[in-house]
């Protein structure tokens, strides 16, 4: 005796990008008949259950075919049927040589399969479309486009350019861009929305476009870099122009440093962080007419300028105990002196304005685990960029530093006019959902010991018989790396998170007191 046992595609947990079999929708519901699925449910089900579900939905493995065909069958025969995916305003040039080109068909007696010629979809069209393999782009890649291309287009007839699903303007249930993103659809009532945006994303944006990291013009995918893109339809000449810009010459300046190209909570697309005296267009206190169409300084030079107001800085620049060189140049150098999108107005952002000079850090980047602070949220999360007085520029000394996020008594400040909190005695603010949406680890210790097991030390473990003398040298950095690593954990020298690991200290499994490092 049989029951059917019907499952949502939904609990298999397939990506998006994996419903789609050709263009194809997969059914939402997979019905399974089985003997020995009787009474069982849920995680009940046989191993073999699940394979035969699977073989059902995932892109790539055969599916019947409801009429038997000739092995050797053509094209021709596949658009006796499917003549529909060879007419469209846009058709895939694939189309033109032959179904077989993506496909094939297995035959096995009367049954007959067909599949795809690989069995990941992108796969396939890299065959072509070799120059899109994300694998050997060195720059930054669209995120469908790594893997995903059927998230974005048909693989046989559109209505759109390049086989879109969706037209690249209109509003959201148009707008193929706004499947994913939510740009220029939730500007506040006092804010400002950029017009180019009903003109279609594709006005600015080019997707597939890839380049030097660090550039805005390959960051985001650009027709061209700015400011060319925004004088294609900003002329700088205006009176209009000229008069906002208090008749400072700004022709050559980097639109979007103080501008967001998109929206904003601030007339005039203004960046979401701006310098008070130009958020207050008291352009006066830095400027004075410009002389031969280039900018004047009120002061002899821009860091003679910036001490007039940030005199603390200065003076920790030239005092501190440990001094950052980078920090001895103009405070242009990193910051800008209008607007940002990001709090204390860097250049770029709070990772990239410091990884163009410690390119030695920029090479852990391309380690597949990141340590969320060093590589987004921002080196000053851990550093001070002005000066210190531990080494490495670092916040705080020893364990200290990543127990203030990981330690048991962790007790991040809020703000909440602002809706962030601090850390560091409120020299660092976060996001108010840093902790949760980022799932920062918090440690049990007591007594420094507990991680990564209970009673295990954390901290320099000292001589029972002199407790003045360290016996073992011990602290985070004796199995994390504080930046990056091949494996997760972000464990010492990328290696793997098993006792093969704990080996390196510990000699004995059977005792496991008995280490490397002292008795």
């Amino acid at each position: 005796m049989f029951r059917e046992i019907f499952l949502p595609v939904s609990e298999i947990s397939l990506p998006a990008s994996e419903e789609r079999d050709c263009g194809q929708t997969l059914p939402r519901v997979v019905q399974v008949k089985s003997e020995a699925a009787l009474g069982l449910r849920g995680r009940l089900h046989g191993l073999w259950l699940w394979l035969f579900v699977l073989l059902a939905v995932v892109p790539g493995f055969a599916v019947q075919h409801p009429v038997p065909l000739d092995k050797n069958v053509d094209s021709a025969k596949c658009l006796e049927c499917h003549e529909d995916k060879t007419k469209g305003k846009f058709v895939h040039s694939a189309i033109a040589t032959g179904c077989l080109s993506c496909h094939e068909v297995r035959t096995n007696k009367e049954v007959t399969h067909v599949t795809l010629i690989s069995p990941v979809p992108y796969k396939v069209c890299l065959s072509c479309h070799s120059d899109k393999d994300a694998t050997q782009i060195q720059g930054r890649v669209h995120p469908p486009a790594v893997r995903d291309c059927l998230t974005c287009h048909d693989p046989h007839v559109s209505d759109n350019k390049y086989q879109l699903l969706k037209p690249t303007s209109g509003d959201a249930k148009e707008n193929l861009c706004l499947t994913c993103h939510d740009t220029g659809t939730k500007t506040p009532a006092n804010g400002s929305r950029h017009a180019a945006l009903d003109m279609g994303c594709d006005t600015c944006h080019t997707i597939h476009k890839t380049g030097e990291r660090g550039k805005l013009e390959f960051d985001f995918h650009l027709t061209k870099g700015t400011p060319a893109l925004c004088l294609d339809c900003h002329d700088p000449k205006t009176p209009e122009l000229q008069k906002a810009h208090q008749n400072q010459p700004f022709e050559k300046a980097d639109c979007v440093s103080c501008h967001d190209p998109h929206e904003s909570a601030a007339p005039k697309l203004m960046a979401k962080f701006m310098h008070p005296p130009f958020a207050e267009k008291q352009c006066d206190v830095c400027h004075a007419a410009p002389k031969d169409g280039k900018v004047v300084l009120t002061q002899s030079d821009v860091k003679a300028l910036c001490v007039t107001c940030h005199d603390d800085k200065g003076k920790l620049i030239e005092t501190a105990k440990v001094q950052h060189p980078g920090a001895a140049g103009d405070c242009t150098d990193c910051h800008t002196p209008h607007a940002s999108r990001q709090p204390g107005l860097p250049k770029t952002n709070a990772v990239d304005i410091c990884l163009g000079c410690h390119t030695e850090i920029a090479d852990l980047a391309k380690k597949p685990v990141h340590h969320q602070p060093a590589f987004t949220q921002g080196c000053g999360t851990c550093h001070t960029p002005h000066g210190g007085d531990n080494d490495h520029l670092l916040r705080a000394k020893g364990n200290a530093l990543c127990l203030e996020c990981h330690g048991q008594d962790a007790a991040p400040q809020k703000l909440e006019a602002e809706h962030v909190i601090t850390i560091f005695n409120g020299q660092v603010k976060l996001p108010e959902d840093y902790f949760t949406k980022n799932r920062v680890v918090t440690l049990g210790l007591r007594y420094g010991l507990g991680h990564p097991v209970a009673n295990h030390p954390v901290s320099d473990v000292m001589d029972p018989a002199n407790i003045s003398v360290v016996k073992v040298h011990l602290g985070c950095l004796s199995c994390h790396q504080p930046h990056a690593s091949a494996q997760s954990g972000l464990l010492i020298k990328d290696e793997q998170n098993n006792m093969a690991f704990c080996d390196n200290c510990h000699k004995n499994r059977i005792n496991m007191r008995d280490t490397t490092t002292g008795n």
